[in-house]
């Protein structure tokens, strides 16, 4: 008994549309970036004017928001308060750039030589790990209280993460991508430039992040303790409000203090983001 073939019509099919939710774009994207932080600024502005009105301490050793805010306003119109922030970023960039350099080298050295890490590994540890502060009394000795002892301390204590951060993203390449880059004939000093490096650049970049804090608080300490004179710079400015018990000049440095180390926190975040972005990880 032959069978009737079945005949199937055929149904139209409508392809279900996936909606991709759109990434933010102009004022609504910088808004999402922005009111967290414009939150919790201001969290930060009422705990602090709770804390003055609940009487802990006289207004004159700690004033409300308010009259630091004015007085920063003052700041802003000296052009010698403009001085003393120049020299204090032109001093971190300074020994910032030299520890890059330092840190670079010593970080490639102890990757690509077996010896320099066995000898040099673990007291690079132990030398991040060590307190800035604690190499002033030997700068001041060596460079008396001259600029080169606040630099030689910004450099000890930035070098070392550089150093650091560099060494842990060269360890976490996966050993596929050095295999590859072999095959395809990278050697020696071309497998770190085309494979290794590129590959460690997220480590590197934590490591840069953290040599730069680490460099801004050495600075600081070191503008404190170390005055150079006819030098008006961030700390000897803040180290003069203490000595005149200033709490209103002291409170407005260190927010320029703060805001100057979270701009440049910025735009290491900016950074980081543009390289996971590349990568496809955000």
């Amino acid at each position: 008994m032959a069978t009737e073939p079945v005949v199937q019509e055929a149904e139209d099919v409508v392809p279900e549309t996936v909606e991709v939710p759109e990434r933010p774009h102009g004022a609504r994207r910088v808004w999402s970036w922005l009111w967290p932080k414009l939150a919790a600024l201001a969290l930060f502005i009422a705990a602090w004017q709770l804390v003055v009105w609940s009487g802990w301490r006289p207004d004159y050793a700690l004033p409300g928001p308010l009259p630091v805010f004015q007085r920063l306003s003052e700041d802003l119109g000296r052009p010698d308060f403009y001085v003393g922030v120049a020299i204090t970023l032109r001093r971190a960039l300074v020994g910032y750039a030299i520890a890059i350099a330092i840190g670079s080298v010593i970080g490639l050295l102890v990757a690509r030589v077996p010896i320099v890490r066995k000898a040099v590994g673990h007291a690079i540890l132990g030398l991040q790990s060590m307190p800035s502060i604690a190499w002033f009394p030997l700068a001041i000795l060596l460079f008396q209280a001259t600029e080169g002892a606040i630099l030689v301390v910004v450099i000890l204590g930035a070098a070392p993460a550089v150093a650091t951060g560099l060494l842990a993203g060269v360890d976490q390449v996966q050993p596929l991508l050095v295999r590859v880059g072999r095959v395809i004939g990278a050697r020696g000093l071309q497998l770190y430039r085309y494979v290794i490096l590129p590959a460690a650049l997220p480590g590197y970049v934590g490591g840069l992040k953290q040599g730069w804090a680490f460099a801004w608080r050495s600075l600081m300490a070191g503008e404190i303790i170390n005055i150079v004179s006819h030098q008006p710079s961030l700390g000897q400015q803040l180290q003069f409000a203490r000595d005149f018990a200033d709490a209103q000049q002291l409170l407005a440095l260190m927010i320029v203090i703060f805001f100057i180390g979270v701009v440049v926190d910025l735009g290491f975040g900016f950074a980081d983001r543009a390289i996971r972005r590349r990568r496809g990880l955000a």
